[in-house]
C-alpha cells in the first residue's frame, strides 16, 4: 500500500495562516492592553468621583449643623441615602472623628466603628484608597468634615470594585465587537490578496518558487543562444551569458535597467527590438558577429514587454561565403568541362579529316591559355585558399562575360598570414568584394575586375578590386557598407548584405575599409589588415 505524502502547503495558503494568525494576537493583545488600560482609567474615574462626591457632603453646611445635634443620624442617614441615589455611588458614610459611623447603607452597621484607614482625613488630608469594606472591594474616598478649624466628623463615599469591573466589561464587549470586526475584515481582505497571490505564482509553494528560479538561472547560463527581455517601457529586464556576448557586452556592463535606445546598438538591430510587431529570423549585423532575431510581445490585457531570442550565425554566414565560392567554381568546372568537351570533339574532327597538325596546334593553344591563366594566379597568390577563390572567381567572371585580372602588382606567399588572420575572413572579404564588382562591371564595355593582394614592410597586408562599372557616388560611399543598402534589383533573398559582411570581417580583425573612383572610371575597394611582424619578415613582402 503507498502512502501519499502530502504536498506542502503554497505560499499563498501559508501567507494567509501567517497573517491570520499575526491580526489575531494583534487583536487580542490591543484587547488586552485596553483592559488593563481601561480598567486603571475606571478606577482612576471612580476615585476622582467618590472625592467630588465627599468632598461636597464635607462642605455642606446642613451636615455640620447636623453633627452638631445629639442625634447626627437621623438627620444625616436620609441626607446619605440621596446623594447615593443622585450622584451614582455605593455607598456614603459619614462618622465621627474617631471612626463611629454616623449613616451607612446597610443600617445594622450603624454605630460600628468604620472599616479602612481614616488617620490622613483625621489630619486634615483627603485621600483615596482601594480596601474591603462590608461591602466588599471597593473605591473609596475619605475626607474631614471641619467646624471652625478643627474636624468635627469624616466622610466617606465609595463605588465598588464590582461595579467597576461591570462598566470596564461593558467596554471590553464593545471593543471585541470592534476587534472581531477587525479580525473578519482583515481575514476577507487577506483571503483576497492571497487569492491574487495564488494565481501569480500558480499556486506554488515556496520549495516550488525556490527550485523554479534555481531552474531559471540554470537554464539561462546554460543556453547558448542569447535571450534578452524587454519590459513595457522598452528597458532591459533581463539579459543572459549568451545575450551579453552577442551584443558584444563585457561581463561586468551594467545593462538591466538601461533603455534599448541608449544600448550603442546598429540602428537597425536598435529598431527591430523596438518594433511592436513580432520580428521572426531577421539577420542583423552587430559590430562583430551576424546575428538572427526573433521578437516576441508579451501581453495580458497590456503590452508587458518583448521577449528577444538571438542566434549567431556568423560562422554559418561565413561558411555560406565559402559555399558560394566553391559552388560558383564548381559551376565553373562544369562549364569549363563542356567546353573541353567541344574542344576535344573539335580535335578528334581535325584528326578525322586527315588534319593532325591543325589538330595538334588547336590542343596545344588551349592547354597553353589554361596553363598560363593557372600559371599567373598561383604565381601572384601562393595562398591555396585565395588561389582557389581567384580561379573559380575567373571561371565565373568569363561565364558572365567579364575579364576578371589578377594585378602583376600582386604578391602573397604560401605561409605568410598569420594564424589571427583565418582564410575564412579572407574568402568572406575577397569573395564578396569580388561579387560586388562582377555585379557592377556586367554588362559594360569591356568589363573588368582587377584584383590586387600584396603585403607591406609595415606589417600590412592590402586587398584591392576595382571595376569598370558605373562607380559609386561619394554621397554614398558610407552607406554602401550597410546591411540592406543595394542599387540593384532585390532578389528573392535580399540584397545589400556582402559589402556589411566585408566591413564587418575587416572592423573585427581592426583593418580599415575605402571606396574611390577608379582610375577606368568604375569604384575600387581597397581593404587594409595588420599583420605582426613577424608574419611579414617571415614571408617575401612586397613593397609597392
Amino acid at each position: 500500500m503507498l502512502l501519499s505524502v502530502p504536498r506542502p502547503r503554497s505560499l499563498a495558503g501559508q501567507l494567509f495562516a501567517m497573517q491570520a494568525v499575526l491580526i489575531t494576537v494583534v487583536v487580542a493583545g490591543y484587547a488586552l492592553f485596553s483592559y488593563v488600560s481601561d480598567r486603571a482609567q475606571a478606577e482612576d474615574a471612580a476615585g476622582r468621583q467618590a472625592t467630588a462626591v465627599a468632598r461636597s457632603i464635607a462642605d455642606s453646611p446642613s451636615v455640620r449643623e447636623a453633627i452638631r445635634t445629639p442625634d447626627p443620624t437621623a438627620r444625616l442617614q436620609p441626607y446619605a441615602l440621596q446623594v447615593m441615589r443622585d450622584t451614582g455611588v455605593d455607598f456614603v458614610t459619614i462618622m465621627n472623628p474617631r471612626g463611629i459611623r454616623w449613616t451607612h447603607p446597610d443600617t445594622r452597621q450603624i454605630g460600628r466603628p468604620f472599616r479602612g484607614h481614616t488617620e490622613p482625613a483625621r489630619r486634615g488630608g483627603t485621600f483615596t484608597e482601594t480596601y474591603t469594606g462590608t461591602l466588599g472591594p471597593s473605591v473609596r474616598a475619605v475626607t474631614p468634615v471641619r467646624d471652625g478649624g478643627r474636624v468635627v466628623g469624616l466622610v466617606s463615599a465609595g463605588i465598588k470594585v464590582e461595579e467597576i469591573s461591570k462598566r470596564v466589561r461593558g467596554q471590553l464587549t464593545a471593543l471585541l465587537a470592534v476587534a472581531a470586526g477587525a479580525l473578519a475584515l482583515g481575514a476577507v481582505g487577506t483571503y483576497v490578496i492571497n487569492a491574487r497571490l495564488r494565481r501569480h505564482t500558480h499556486g506554488m509553494n515556496a520549495t516550488e518558487l525556490s527550485r523554479m528560479h534555481d531552474y531559471h538561472q540554470a537554464a539561462l547560463h546554460a543556453v547558448r543562444e542569447g535571450l534578452l527581455m524587454l519590459d513595457g517601457r522598452y528597458r532591459v529586464a533581463l539579459i543572459n551569458d549568451g545575450g551579453r556576448e552577442l551584443l558584444g557586452f563585457r561581463p561586468g556592463d551594467d545593462v538591466i535597467g538601461r533603455p534599448v535606445a541608449g544600448l550603442g546598438l546598429p540602428a537597425r538591430l536598435t529598431g527591430a527590438l523596438l518594433a511592436s510587431e513580432p520580428r521572426v529570423d531577421e539577420v542583423h549585423l552587430t559590430d562583430d558577429r551576424v546575428v538572427v532575431v526573433n521578437t516576441s510581445p508579451v501581453s495580458g490585457g497590456e503590452r508587458r514587454g518583448t521577449i528577444v531570442t538571438l542566434r549567431d550565425v556568423t560562422e554559418l554566414q561565413s561558411l555560406m561565403g565559402e559555399l558560394d565560392s566553391e559552388r560558383g567554381f564548381t559551376q565553373a568546372l562544369r562549364a569549363q568541362a563542356h567546353e573541353a568537351a567541344n574542344r576535344l570533339h573539335t580535335v578528334v574532327s581535325l584528326i578525322e579529316l586527315g588534319r593532325a597538325e591543325e589538330a595538334v596546334d588547336f590542343a596545344t593553344a588551349e592547354l597553353e591559355l589554361a596553363q598560363a591563366l593557372t600559371d599567373q594566379v598561383v604565381a601572384a597568390v601562393g595562398e591555396p585558399v585565395l588561389a582557389a577563390l581567384l580561379l573559380g572567381k575567373t571561371a565565373q567572371a568569363n561565364e558572365r562575360g567579364v575579364e576578371l585580372v589578377v594585378s602583376p602588382d600582386s604578391r602573397l606567399d604560401d605561409g605568410l598570414l598569420p594564424p589571427s588572420l583565418p582564410a575564412r575572413d579572407l574568402v568572406t572579404i575577397l569573395g564578396n568584394l569580388i561579387d560586388n564588382a562582377l555585379d557592377a562591371a556586367q554588362g559594360g564595355e569591356r568589363p573588368r575586375v582587377t584584383v590586387t593582394a600584396y603585403t607591406r614592410a609595415d606589417a600590412e597586408l592590402v586587398l584591392r578590386v576595382a571595376d569598370t562599372g558605373t562607380g559609386v557616388d561619394p554621397a554614398l560611399a558610407e552607406l554602401v557598407f550597410q546591411r540592406g543598402f543595394t542599387t540593384k534589383p532585390a532578389g528573392p533573398d535580399g540584397r545589400g548584405l556582402g559589402l556589411a559582411l566585408v566591413r564587418q570581417a575587416v572592423h573585427r580583425h581592426g583593418g580599415a575599409l575605402s571606396v574611390a573612383e577608379a582610375a577606368e572610371g568604375g569604384a575600387v575597394f581597397e581593404v587594409r589588415l595588420p599583420l605582426t611582424a613577424a608574419a611579414v619578415t617571415g614571408g617575401a613582402a612586397h613593397e609597392r
